[in-house]
């Protein structure tokens, strides 16, 4: 299925320039039986891409019709017969060669069709049934591509209309100088592509993709992804400026995203939706264009989010274990002092004093820092240090001599000072815990082994990982090469913070 899409798309983009993704994404509207709005100025080869998909199926109709204030639904649905209507009594249209009879329909300024032309459009693109006289039918329509340089005007009562365009695409000229200049010079981008037979798509396979669309299974990661994107659409930032806007989706339009998003699936060989066919919905959720970066940010931010947070939590545990490691080395280095000058001090887990009635009894000062603290002298007022809960274990407290860098999370400054029994915190003495008459001291183990995890390997497995999405995203038909390269681009930002941790990690084993 994937090599036959893709070589429908080599086609159908044959002599057009930098409307690779409009044609995707309308060959995926299609193929969903959804409809796509193409927003831009004159002359951006918007007509083209409705052409271009009506050979992609075979015996394919299609009509075409320029809107204006004058336009009747004659001129879109067919004329009146007369003969029917003088002979029967029947008022019914010739609908051959009108949009009841197409499969691809492109029509150009929409908005300035009139109210009964739209009102028709919405049980066209909705149900795909047109009522022609008394006779309800069911029209063969596939795709519905409608253009316009304007979006809908506000308080006319388009809103419904334009929410039934489940894909909104911006089209602009060509970007690239070679390619411009491969058009001017390009006369055959001007004819109908013939597009192979057996890359073409038949009728009764049409039929059948679409009973099989409906059968591909949504994961139960998709399913969060969605709801975070969904939560997300409440505060959407709008160009550079600091608005931010809450952008509506209906859950109807909801319902027709994942349709989407099956089709992807199903045309990439799957039988399930995978987190990759998430990106190209941002075009489906902006309703104003300067809405549709933050939403795009928003999106590929969902895909890769689950990466970045587990980045962030591997990162601020490992900077933990290494400051706990470090604070174990010093503190083992001591371990004379501490036997000569502090030995009836108890020592717990290693490197820690406890001071006593100090906020709820859990309370620990590192012991290297206890060694090295300067006593209370007139002359010294205090060094700096800090309070934090220790990421391990909420429940304790930690203090710390502090350099004024490296700041533990939720930590509190405050002023240290220490005599032979205890410390002052703030001015405020509080002593240390002394070993019981009998008790035996554990003093700090050699090791300086602080944790039983494998960094290395836990980076190497979310590296793989996050290449793996990449390569997906890569390897879907339907993302553009644009948001390829961002993807590509958050990935190497992770790379390279996996590639410091490793390089920490190094450097930790060396010491």
């Amino acid at each position: 299925m994937k090599e036959r899409i893709q070589a429908l798309l080599r086609e159908i983009n044959k002599g057009i320039y930098e409307k690779e993704t409009e044609l995707a994404m309308s060959l995926l509207a299609a193929l969903a039986g959804e409809s796509i709005i193409l927003l831009g100025p004159p002359g951006v080869a918007k007509s083209m891409v409705a052409r271009r998909l009506k050979s992609a199926f075979k015996g394919g109709r299609s009509f075409e019709y320029l809107m204006s204030r004058f336009s009747t639904p004659d001129e879109i649905f067919g004329p009146v017969s007369i003969s029917k209507l003088k002979d029967k009594d029947r008022y019914e249209r010739n609908i051959d060669g009108y949009l009841p009879t197409a499969d691809v329909v492109f029509l150009d300024e929409i908005w300035k069709a009139g109210p009964a032309i739209q009102n028709t459009l919405l049980t066209v693109i909705n149900e795909k049934r047109f009522r022609n006289g008394d006779t309800e039918m069911q029209i063969p329509l596939k795709l519905l591509v409608s253009a316009s340089n304007e979006l809908p005007a506000q308080g006319e009562g388009l809103e419904a209309l334009w929410d039934r365009f489940i894909i909104r695409m911006e089209c602009s000229n060509i970007k690239q100088e070679s390619h411009f200049n491969a058009m001017l010079l390009d006369d055959a981008s001007e004819k109908e592509v013939t597009v192979p037979e057996g890359v073409q798509i038949a009728e009764e396979e049409y039929r059948s993709w679409t009973e099989q669309i409906g059968q591909v299974a949504v994961s139960e990661d998709v399913l969060k992804c969605i709801n975070v994107i969904r939560r997300a659409l409440g505060n959407v930032p709008v160009g550079n400026s600091d608005e931010r806007h809450n952008v509506y989706v209906s859950d109807r339009r909801w319902k027709n995203i994942v349709r989407l998003l099956k089709t992807s699936a199903f045309m990439h060989d799957r039988t399930e939706v995978a987190l990759a066919d998430m990106l190209p919905i941002y075009h489906c959720l902006w309703q104003e264009p300067e809405e549709a970066e933050g939403v795009r940010d928003i999106v590929i931010g969902a895909l890769v989010g689950v990466f970045s947070a587990r980045l962030a939590k591997m990162k601020l545990d490992l900077e933990n274990d290494i400051r706990v490691y470090r604070q174990h080395r010093a503190t083992f280095k001591a371990r004379k002092q501490i036997e000569k000058n502090d030995g009836d001090k108890k020592i717990f887990d290693s490197f820690y004093y406890h001071l006593l009635d100090h906020d709820t009894g859990n309370t620990y000062v590192i012991l290297g820092d206890y060694q090295n603290m300067k006593g209370r002298t007139r002359e010294n007022a205090g060094q700096l240090g800090c309070i934090y809960k220790d990421p391990k274990n909420p429940q304790r407290s930690i203090i710390r001599s502090y350099d004024g860098a490296d700041t533990p999370k939720g930590a509190r400054t405050v002023s240290l000072t220490r005599d032979k029994d205890g410390i002052y915190i703030d001015g405020v003495y509080f002593k240390i815990e002394k070993l019981q008459p009998g008790e035996q001291q554990v003093l700090p183990d050699p090791k300086g082994v602080v944790t039983d995890r494998n960094y290395f390997l836990e980076i190497e497995f979310l590296a793989d990982r996050i290449g793996k999405r990449v390569e997906e995203v890569k390897d879907n038909m339907f993302v553009s090469p644009t948001d390829k390269k961002t993807v590509e681009a958050y990935a190497q930002t992770m790379y390279q913070e996996l590639a410091k941790m490793r390089y920490e990690v190094l450097k930790l084993e060396e010491e």
